[in-house]
């Protein structure tokens, strides 16, 4: 008899979601710091893109406009190979 295994639930990477009108086009530095858009902190690389995507999609008409997936998990645990294969 082969030992049944229970499937681990999947270790919680955090990324957050944020973002704000930038000084110019070519670079990422914001006009105001205190007007920043924090979308959210989101359990999975998956959860955060949807985020993301929707709050880019409603700033779409603004081009300074720019919003920004960042990986907290690699900031909290910086060992390569720690975050997993996700983007």
């Amino acid at each position: 008899m082969t030992p049944v295994s229970t499937p681990r639930p999947a270790k919680q990477l955090l990324h957050l979601v944020f973002g704000g009108e930038l000084k110019t086009l070519t670079d990422v530095e914001f006009k105001d710091l205190d007007r920043l858009d924090v979308v959210g902190i989101y359990p999975s690389y998956a959860e955060a893109y949807k985020a993301w995507k929707a709050a880019a999609q409603r700033s779409v008409d603004d081009a300074q406009m720019r919003y920004f997936i960042v990986h907290i998990h690699r900031l909290l645990d910086p060992t390569p190979g720690a975050g997993g294969a996700e983007p």
